[in-house]
């Protein structure tokens, strides 16, 4: 995508990428005319009674973006920055995850325009039994599976596939994933976005002729992700030089203890303060010497502005889009070895896939289980997209687009969709029936 910085609205940044794919591969424009926006987007109004006796009404969205594949499939995030552009968009970059991935899902999204921290459990219970009231007639085990996203969590997840199991009257476990244990969550699913991050960045490293031990590693946003990232790659040798979180950072060029690191945020809050570490800035990190670079955090941290100054060899999006377009370019002219956020973070998809299939079976599997076959589909299409990056002589998160487009435009083609459709149907809408 030639240009600087014109636009970083999630939503249009996505259909760039989509677009650009369906070019690199020649394919019928009307293969971008069913992808570039979602099949459909259900508005919600959700009446919360609040602790003060008040009535509140909280605004939810949930977008659909493509189904060929099967369900769609995406988290649900707390937030009051959502919006729906950012649904639109997140549902597209589910779409190609979940293709990238081979899994049998299309992309799906949803969120709740609230700030969490203002609310009690009682109000969040509320919030989260009516919105899945509110979008029960489009989702369902074969129609859409939710998940956690920010702000979200295992017991969020829980109150909602109650809620969804009351009005069925009968158990629906395989409704959403990123659920409690106790209620058919799977083992492995909360550390898998994180060790999945960490499955490509060695795949990576194999590609460079680097190893694990000593390389120099930071991690910018010390959340779920980036906290499980930086303990793993600690456990396998690497040096984490540095880690932050919203309040700030901190660095040591010896390696810090991630552990000792993961209990400091524990008793204050932040990893800011943590002994014998020299405070660092999260836009400072981003350009610090070091061997790998994980963003963890936000979108937009890497731009036009500072991608020239990043001096990793390697950066592995744990986030989603953490990169804008110029600064990809930016750093794909560097020689920078790009993990894009479609393929760094899916490792949380694949274990909710696997969540999925235990629930519709009933047969749970072991941790052990769950990481192997995570680590080996993660594997599969780390080795898929890198061979098609080679034949194109383009970058990670190119062929990444290049290799998910394909797929799903094979199924649409398959199922009829790219005919004309006679009078009255309306192609990728069987969700809905």
């Amino acid at each position: 995508m030639a240009g600087g910085d014109a636009t970083l609205n999630p939503y249009a940044i996505v259909r760039a990428q989509v677009k650009q794919a369906c070019e690199a591969l020649r394919l019928d424009d009307s293969v971008y005319e069913l992808l570039k926006q979602p099949v459909r987007i259900l508005e919600v109004a959700i009446p919360v009674t609040m602790d003060d006796g008040s009535l509140r009404t909280f605004t939810g969205y949930r977008s659909q973006h493509n189904d060929a594949l099967g369900p769609t499939k995406g988290g649900i995030r707390f937030h009051p920055d959502v919006n729906l552009d950012e649904v639109r968009a997140l549902s597209m970059w589910m779409t190609i995850k979940c293709s990238l991935l081979g899994l049998p899902f299309g992309g799906g999204k949803g969120g709740v325009i609230c700030n969490p921290k203002e609310l009690s459990e009682a109000e969040l219970e509320q919030i989260s039994r009516g919105f899945i009231r509110g979008v029960s007639a489009i989702v369902g085990p074969e129609k859409d599976v939710p998940a956690p996203d920010v702000y979200t969590n295992p017991q969020i997840m829980a109150w909602m596939m109650d809620e969804y199991s009351r009005m069925q009257r009968s158990n629906a476990f395989a409704l959403i994933t990123g659920k409690p244990v106790e209620l058919g969550g799977s083992l492995g699913r909360g550390e898998a976005t994180g060790r999945g991050c960490v499955v490509t960045i060695q795949a990576a490293m194999n590609k460079l002729g680097m190893k694990p031990a000593g390389a120099r590693v930071a991690v910018q946003g010390f959340g779920n992700a980036g906290t499980v990232a930086a303990r793993l790659l600690h456990e396998i040798g690497a040096r984490v030089v540095a880690v932050s979180d919203s309040r700030g950072g901190v660095t040591s060029p010896a390696g810090l203890d991630i552990p000792a690191v993961i209990a400091h945020k524990a008793r204050t809050g932040s990893v800011v303060g943590f002994p014998g570490a020299a405070p660092i800035s999260n836009a400072d990190l981003l350009t610090m010497e070091c061997d790998v670079l994980v963003p963890a955090a936000l979108e937009n941290q890497l731009t036009a502005e500072n991608a020239g100054q990043v001096q990793a060899r390697i950066v592995a999006e744990a986030a989603n889009g953490p990169t804008t377009p110029a600064a990809q370019e930016i750093l794909f002219s560097k020689g920078v070895f790009d993990r894009p956020d479609v393929l760094a973070n899916a490792g949380g998809v694949t274990v909710s896939y696997f969540e999925w299939v235990q629930n519709l079976y009933n047969f749970y599997w072991t941790e052990d289980e769950v990481n192997q076959r995570m680590q080996q589909m993660m594997e599969r299409a780390f080795e898929a997209v890198h061979a098609l990056k080679e034949r194109h002589h383009t970058t990670m998160r190119q062929a990444a687009y290049m290799f998910a487009v394909k797929r799903v435009a094979d199924a649409m083609r398959l199922r009829g969709w790219l005919r004309r459709a006679p009078a009255g149907r309306q192609p990728g809408r069987a969700a809905a029936n």
